[in-house]
């Protein structure tokens, strides 16, 4: 049996930044035990726990090519509503039966809000 991908490592020289965006956009609750550098970014539901991660030296935030993608029933509802908290999506984008939209977070990584596996 294979394992599941359980975490997503996001690296950031914007903690506090990062951890408020996921917080607030996407309902993340964030966990940080003493000592530890790692903030752990633990989803609303079930889901993928982010984990925010100091950048080392020489990287450039959004450097690395990932995407974050959340499902959403309806999008456009979504975006209006992130909108009216501060985050701009790009327009809706229509594919093969569902809709998606584009955005950034705070260390620049790009996320999205699909209808695709919702």
């Amino acid at each position: 049996m294979s394992p599941p991908l359980s975490s997503l490592v996001l690296y950031t020289s914007r903690m506090e930044e990062m951890a408020q965006f996921y917080t607030d956009h996407f309902g993340y609750s964030p966990h940080v035990e003493e000592g530890d550098r790692i903030v752990e970014l633990r989803p609303p539901g079930n889901g993928m726990t982010l984990l925010l991660h100091p950048m080392g030296k020489g990287r450039k935030q959004g450097q690395v090519l990932v995407k974050l993608v959340f499902a959403m029933e309806d999008v456009a509802a979504f975006c209006g509503a992130a909108s009216a908290k501060g985050l701009e999506f790009g327009s809706l984008h229509k594919a093969d039966g569902y809709v998606f939209a584009n955005a950034k977070d705070p260390a620049g990584n790009s996320i999205s809000v699909s209808g695709r596996l919702a």
